[in-house]
């Protein structure tokens, strides 16, 4: 059975690609890497941007492993303008997967970038990778593999979360793993 563990970035002190951790979100990614500690892990593979990087740096030093990048794991850009209504529109675009604000990329759009990643890992030989991105990515994934994953399971994660997405034969599941 292969495994990937998608996991949301630590606390971060904005939203920017090069926003760092907080000094709560550093503390958060050595609990992350604890969390793994009894965890086989293959290959680690990370959004560019910083607080995704930062999260999973612990882990990736203590086992030795290179943190790959993947740009198709950066999050989801809504608009390049300043909605101040970017809640009400967010939420509009799990319910309309096809919505596309100025400058942005739609659900459907931002959901084949992660899917991609996803279904690369899961023809690769490792069997075990952790994958760090953005939450509304990771929600974006969730919801193509079981379309009762909306908006309101987006609003409950946490920084950070962990999911096991795992995949037998062709039937891809996945649980919250992270208390």
């Amino acid at each position: 059975m292969k495994k990937i563990y998608v996991v949301r970035h630590c606390e971060a002190v904005g939203q920017s690609p090069d926003a760092q951790l907080t000094d709560k979100g550093f503390n958060q990614a050595f609990e992350l890497c604890e969390f793994f500690s009894n965890i086989k892990i293959d290959q680690i593979i990370a959004s560019p941007y910083k607080r995704a990087i930062e999260s999973i740096q612990p882990l990736a030093k203590r086992l030795g492993l290179d943190v790959e990048i993947d740009r198709r794991l950066t999050e989801r850009i809504l608009s390049t303008n300043n909605l101040s209504d970017w809640f009400e529109k967010l939420r509009n675009t799990f319910e309309d997967i096809e919505l596309k604000y100025e400058g942005g990329e739609s659900s459907r759009e931002a959901m084949n970038r992660i899917v991609e990643v996803v279904e690369e890992i899961f023809s690769r030989n490792n069997d075990h990778t952790v994958v760090v991105t953005h939450g509304n990515l990771m929600s974006l994934l969730f919801m193509f593999y079981n379309k009762d994953f909306g908006f309101d399971n987006w609003e409950r994660l946490s920084n950070p979360d962990v999911f096991l997405l795992s995949k037998e034969g062709n039937q891809v599941t996945f649980k919250r793993i992270w208390d």
